[in-house]
């Protein structure tokens, strides 16, 4: 896992009775981060690798990436990471990385989906699981919610309720891939019916 800031998507994913046991490690680019903290309560190794520590940017992913292949971790699941993850990253960990954002992509990618949507005056926003590649939040959609924009609304009050589809809706896309139930094929995601598909292989990248 990787997180920046207060995790309650890391928590809802620790809270998940099929997705907590496997998450083994949180990883922060900031040190107050209280989704480290959340972590440690939960006896999960928790790991600072602070940006300003590492000579530029290549060099903090470098880091990264010798991390999670040093502790062996299978997939990545970014919960609020505030940084765009390195290509090195990206292809060690091609097709085992999802993130979750608060917009119905490929409306609103990056910072402040809520604020977008808003100003845009769209009737209905939401909330994307997709696998991550090296834009910014362009790779191939998993699932999604909608969240229907109401008369009044203000960028807090649509987080939060985006916030409670995406506390649903990842810790689901979770359970579908580790449950090897994920196929996909050029940008399509398909959801097999039961487990009995393989996961996705790593070593290749979207058609």
């Amino acid at each position: 896992m990787l997180a920046s800031g207060s995790g309650t998507n890391l928590q809802a994913l620790l809270d998940d009775r099929t997705v907590g046991p496997g998450i083994t490690l949180v990883v922060s680019d900031v040190p107050e981060a209280f989704a480290l903290e959340r972590a440690r309560a939960r006896g999960v190794r928790a790991v600072v690798l602070e940006p300003s520590h590492y000579a530029d940017a290549k060099a903090h992913d470098l880091a990264l990436e010798h991390l999670l292949e040093e502790e062996g971790i299978e997939y990545v699941l970014l919960a609020g990471y505030m940084r765009i993850l390195g290509p090195n990253v990206v292809r060690a960990f091609a097709n085992r990385v999802l993130n979750v954002h608060p917009a119905l992509l490929p409306a609103f990618p990056g910072l402040h989906a809520q604020r977008q949507a808003l100003q845009h005056g769209v009737k209905v926003a939401g909330a994307t699981v997709h696998f991550v590649d090296e834009g910014v939040d362009t790779g191939p959609i998993v699932l999604q919610a909608a969240v229907p924009v109401l008369e009044g609304d203000t960028e807090a009050t649509l987080s939060a309720r985006i916030l409670v589809e995406e506390h649903r809706l990842y810790p689901e896309a979770v359970r579908l891939y580790a449950e090897g139930r994920l196929g996909l094929v050029g940008r399509q995601v398909s959801v097999r019916p039961s487990a009995e598909g393989e996961r996705l292989n790593p070593e290749a990248g979207p058609d």
